[in-house]
């Protein structure tokens, strides 16, 4: 079994494109993140808009991090760490452990596949994983809601180790609870340590 072990975050900024910034941090601090074997996954940052390519820390802003139950000593040392998040700083205060919530509905805010730049492509790819994890939810991409690209695919960009890796925000709809629960412990695509691939149950964007 998996539990979610969520560190409140304080601090102002951190880059948008933190994800690979943070592992990066993580592993300086704890640095068993960096062994294979640990099943440990992290989702990005929450927060809100800032200033160009950064993201504003708020009230609610938490790294969550999903692992099994026994598991749990290897991420506790994080309490009270500071991290470096490139010209940004944040402290993680102590967490809250809490149970994986089944929901119907799931996204992740990025999610990556080899070879799998275009909308067309990245579906047809992650039809197949999911298939391959026993997942038959429907996937399916959000849209941009502004500005000229309103209406396309909302396509992302992560930096690793100065490279741009092209994925995209996952959708999956119409989960059974047992469904639900397996994707959100196993993730889906590549560089899950690294945030990508992290799902949660879906809130529709509030008008």
């Amino acid at each position: 079994m998996q539990i979610e072990v969520a560190f409140p975050v304080v601090g102002e900024l951190i880059p948008t494109d933190h994800a690979y910034l943070l592992y990066s941090a993580l592993t300086r601090c704890v640095p068993s993140f960096h062994n294979k074997a640990a099943s440990i996954r992290f989702a990005p940052i929450n927060g809100d808009r800032g200033e160009k390519g950064t993201s504003r820390l708020i009230e609610s802003s938490r790294l969550r991090v999903r692992l099994p139950a026994e598991q749990i000593a290897v991420v506790l040392p994080l309490t009270g760490c500071t991290l470096e998040i490139g010209e940004h700083r944040i402290i993680l205060r102590p967490p809250v452990v809490v149970s994986i919530i089944p929901a119907s509905t799931l996204v992740a805010k990025l999610v990556t596949f080899k070879h799998s730049t275009t909308p067309e492509r990245f579906l047809a790819v992650a039809r197949q994983k999911l298939d391959g994890i026993g997942v038959a939810g429907e996937p399916g991409i959000p849209l941009v809601h502004e500005g000229e690209r309103a209406g396309e695919p909302h396509r992302k960009v992560v930096r690793i180790k100065g490279r741009r890796i092209i994925g995209y925000p996952l959708q999956i709809a119409g989960l059974t609870a047992e469904e639900s629960v397996r994707l959100q412990e196993e993730g889906l695509g590549g560089r899950t340590r690294m945030g990508c691939g992290f799902f949660v149950p879906y809130r529709p964007r509030m008008s």
